[in-house]
């Protein structure tokens, strides 16, 4: 709130002079920022490149679909140990360096999906069919088993083709 106070201005009239109060400033909160849920509990996480940004994806996946990212980020790494990893338009994403990337994941409501943008190029085929020409979908739900021979299977052939440049 300002305080008014009153002086002679040089004329010997009256002027008022507003002085006001310095408002004190508090410190940013140290409480930690809570991850914002997209539509279908997709998490909101800042793009960029590295592991850091995709194990915060994965932490911030709710409820059973967090458990099938750590999964699936596992059966990854284990697969291509020197994979490339980054959160581009709220999903991660994996490539090989030089090459692109040649998957992602992505959380909706019912199920994770995961995209192999060389898909029709994998033997056997993923099951879930897409728009894009090359593209081919694996769809998790809550109670679906990863045959995990296979998913690394994928995850080698996927690192071999040309990737994706985005």
């Amino acid at each position: 709130m300002a305080r008014k106070t009153s002086t002679k201005s040089r004329d010997g009239g009256s002027k008022v002079a507003v002085t006001s109060r310095k408002r004190a400033v508090k410190p940013p909160s140290r409480q930690k920022s809570k991850t914002v849920l997209l539509s279908g509990g997709n998490p909101q996480i800042a793009k960029a490149d590295g592991d850091a940004p995709v194990q915060a994806y994965i932490a911030a996946m709710p409820g059973w679909k967090r458990k099938v990212g750590r999964q699936l980020d596992g059966l990854i790494v284990s697969a291509l140990p020197k994979v490339r990893k980054a959160v581009k338009w709220n999903s991660p994403f994996y490539g090989v360096e030089g090459r692109g990337w040649f998957m992602s994941f992505h959380v909706f409501t019912n199920y994770v999906k995961v995209a192999f943008f060389s898909g029709t190029s994998l033997r056997p085929l993923p099951p879930g069919e897409s728009k894009q020409k090359s593209v081919r979908y694996l769809d998790i739900h809550k109670d679906d088993q990863i045959d995990e021979a296979q998913f690394a299977s994928w995850v080698k052939q996927a690192s071999k083709l040309p990737g994706e440049f985005m």
